[in-house]
């Protein structure tokens, strides 16, 4: 095999060809700079990106004031990764783990600071009592779900995703290793949503709210430009449900949220209030 690569001895940081994200990637964690976040008029402080994972918080809090929860009013500061806003004091503070989403929430006397975007949904459905049902067998099942796509999602973005969409090189093995992967998750969403309207079962719960944002774009077209390379068509049960969640005000509210790219309809990149949202979707054209 030609130009096959040796691991050196003791592993050190090449930035050589290491593709579009190599300036924000390092072996070491902790703050490169001092900055403060800002702080907005609303209990609810969020800190993020309109990535796949930042879009499952959104979604969730346009999902709670929806139903009705003024409390869940929010300010959503963006976090631009591409400039290393993640590696400032200030979010470092609140998620030493440096990576979107992060919440803080100031409503009580005392701050609480949430990070990871599952940890979020379930400290907002807890806060709030809604999309976790009480009863446990289907807290369960909710749960399950909640924590397959913390685990399997690596696999589609950093994996699949990176190799794929955004590696310097197109290279074999990772592409196809990834692929099959990814195409594995699908057909398991596929059979599970060929038994239930939603993914834990017959209601909408934080499940699909986490799902969706990776799985949902993915088929419906809006993720890595890969829709024909993985025959997503082939996955009827996951575009019926992609498409039902699609038609919710709320992920459509939510889905623009601290998004800065795509059609001037599509981008938000700070909302303070909900007239922020209206606004841009107003310019949405009409057909």
């Amino acid at each position: 095999m030609q130009n096959q690569y040796t691991p050196a001895k003791v592993w050190t940081v090449d930035d050589k060809d290491a593709g579009e994200w190599a300036k924000i990637n390092r072996p070491i964690s902790g703050a490169t700079h001092e900055k403060i976040l800002p702080v907005g008029q609303h209990g609810l402080q969020l800190y993020s990106l309109g990535t796949p994972n930042g879009q499952k918080v959104t979604i969730m809090l346009e999902e709670l004031l929806a139903a009705g929860h003024q409390d869940a009013e929010y300010d959503a500061h963006l976090i631009n990764i591409g400039e290393g806003d993640q590696f400032s004091s200030g979010f470092v503070a609140v998620n030493p783990n440096s990576k979107i989403p992060a919440l803080v929430d100031r409503s009580a006397d005392t701050p609480i600071e949430v990070f990871e975007s599952g940890s979020i949904l379930l400290y907002l459905a807890e806060k709030f009592g809604l999309l976790l049902p009480e009863a446990t067998e289907k807290r369960v099942k909710v749960m399950n779900w909640l924590f397959w796509l913390q685990g399997a999602a690596p696999y589609l973005g950093g994996g699949f995703g990176h190799f794929y969409a955004y590696a310097p090189e197109k290279l074999e093995y990772p592409i196809n290793r990834f692929t099959m992967e990814t195409k594995r998750q699908l057909d398991l969403l596929d059979k599970q949503l060929a038994e239930n309207h939603y993914i834990a079962g017959e209601t909408y719960s934080i499940a699909d709210i986490a799902i969706w944002p990776w799985y949902g774009n993915l088929v419906l077209g809006n993720l890595y430009e890969a829709k024909t390379f993985l025959d997503v068509d082939s996955y009827p049960h996951v575009q019926r449900w992609a498409k039902k969640i699609l038609e919710r005000p709320a992920v459509q509210r939510g889905k623009i949220v601290n998004r800065t790219w795509g059609e001037p309809w599509e981008q938000l990149p700070e909302r303070h209030n909900m007239a922020d949202i209206t606004n841009v979707l107003s310019l949405k054209p009409k057909f």
